[in-house]
């Protein structure tokens, strides 16, 4: 069987263009780029989680290191401060041990009632004008 065109021409069919189509292909459209969104959006959390994550550990490791520096140098600092550590280093700088002559209670408030004593005139002329007392009446 063999087919011979037809001598017929067929109209040219225009299509209606269907508004529901285009609206349901936009609303696939933003669907779409709001769940790429999404998406971008949980990564980047994820790995902002992740450089937080990293960075804690730094930091931690940094905490246990100083303070381990901390109680390292409050040791040295304890060792230092020994009666017998403080005494040799006194001796190096050349100080030498107190005797009792050196500590006497009784001259040193001799001495301090002594230099009030003379301190006391002093600071009544300052506070008196030359002219006398007569003068500020």
């Amino acid at each position: 069987m063999k087919r011979v065109p037809s001598k017929q021409r067929n109209f040219v069919i225009h299509r209606e263009r269907d508004r529901a189509a285009l609206k349901r292909l936009a609303l696939m459209l933003l669907g779409g780029l709001m769940l790429a969104g999404g998406f971008v959006f949980a990564a980047g959390q994820h790995f902002s989680a992740l450089r937080l994550g990293y960075q804690e550990e730094k930091l931690r490791a940094e905490r246990t290191r100083l303070l381990e520096q901390q109680q390292r140098l409050l040791l040295e600092r304890e060792m230092a401060a020994t009666p017998a550590r403080l005494e040799s280093a006194a001796r190096e700088l050349g100080m030498h041990p107190v005797q009792s002559v050196q500590i006497d209670p009784a001259k040193r408030i001799k001495r301090t009632l002594a230099a009030a004593a003379a301190a006391a005139p002093a600071l009544m002329t300052a506070a008196v004008p030359p002219e006398g007392i007569a003068a500020t009446q």
